[in-house]
């Protein structure tokens, strides 16, 4: 009878001991889960450069405030100016407030790390920073071929530029090239918040890029990194194709012209937007092939300077490049400062 006894006993026991430990097991489940979506993260700036921060505020913020005065200046002045009134200055137009975006999602960010050590930024803000981000380098990408094939339309068939480039072709080219960027890179959202984050919340940078938040995951994060390169060509790639088609064919109608004097001026018109190219992608070229073939002989401090000036040196060269190379941008200028006092002009 004891034996009976102490055997219902020990079952008893060993019964609320497994569902206490099913309990525990189960808590530690919950909390682990809820620790795997941080709150916030932390930028943490540039790493290795963290005395130098203040020094490399300054460029940055020059950098801004011309970008931010010439950007809204330019698109003021085509808004104002009848004789900007073209489809050139439209697109133009989209460049600059594009510029303004991309810039603006980031710098002010940037500033407030580098002077007052504010680096955290909430969860669902990191995802919204990275997808205005990617969003807008993609359109401004789009926007640059739309450009070229602007130059090619109104350097190879002049006659039909002003019937072909319509206000209301340009107005769904403009919206086509926002919406394909808008779509492809929401998927980045959704890839990223399902990530389990378990290797701290710290991201060593100035703003949240999709891979840099994605590293710090200890989940699989393949189907990022297969998602980001084939968005990287069906943007980058396609753009850049389509540039380099409508500058070849340029080239060739440039080069059957009979005088010197018309070759020159029907070149002139593409020299600003060549700058706007190079000024574009030389930093996004850089950094595609540095982190891919570089290895360890770039220090990451370097990788994201050239993110940062990625982002900065477009809107900041663009309404400079533009103001000094395009006639009718100057003499608008010229008109508007010095005399005319508001006095709308007419085309030239």
């Amino acid at each position: 009878m004891t034996k009976m006894y102490f055997s219902l006993i020990s079952r008893r026991i060993h019964k609320h001991y497994k569902m206490i430990k099913d309990c525990n097991s189960l808590v530690t489940l919950m909390l682990n889960q809820t620790d795997l979506t941080p709150a916030s993260f932390i930028l943490n700036g540039i790493p290795g450069l963290e005395d130098m921060h203040l020094w490399i505020s300054f460029p940055f913020c020059s950098m801004y405030v011309v970008a931010m005065v010439g950007n809204c200046g330019l698109l003021y002045l085509i808004h104002y100016e009848d004789a900007l009134h073209r489809p050139m200055y439209y697109f133009l137009a989209m460049l600059s407030f594009t510029d303004l975006v991309m810039c603006s999602s980031t710098i002010p960010k940037a500033l407030c790390i580098f002077w007052f050590h504010f680096k955290e930024i909430s969860f669902d803000g990191c995802l919204v920073q990275m997808f205005l981000v990617h969003t807008f380098t993609g359109m401004e990408s789009g926007v640059l071929m739309l450009m070229a094939l602007d130059r090619y339309m109104a350097i190879c068939y002049p006659l039909r530029y002003s019937t072909i480039l319509t206000n209301p072709v340009i107005a769904k080219a403009g919206l086509s090239t926002f919406l394909r960027g808008m779509l492809l890179i929401i998927p980045f959202t959704f890839l990223t918040k399902r990530l389990p984050f378990c290797r701290g919340h710290i991201i060593p940078h100035t703003y949240c890029d999709h891979m840099s938040i994605a590293k710090l995951s200890c989940g699989n994060i393949k189907a990022n990194v297969v998602y980001g390169l084939m968005v990287a060509l069906l943007i980058g790639g396609f753009d850049i194709l389509c540039i380099t088609v409508s500058y070849t064919m340029i080239l060739r109608a440039v080069v059957s012209l009979s005088s010197a004097d018309a070759r020159q001026k029907a070149f002139s018109t593409c020299t600003a937007h060549i700058c706007a190219i190079v000024f574009s992608y030389s930093p996004a070229f850089f950094s595609f092939f540095s982190h891919r073939f570089g290895g360890h002989t770039i220090s990451p401090s370097c990788h994201i300077i050239v993110a940062n000036i990625y982002l900065l040196l477009p809107p900041t060269m663009n309404p400079v490049v533009y103001g000094v190379k395009t006639k009718q941008i100057r003499d608008c200028v010229i008109r508007i400062f010095p005399g005319s006092k508001g006095t709308k002009s007419h085309n030239i």
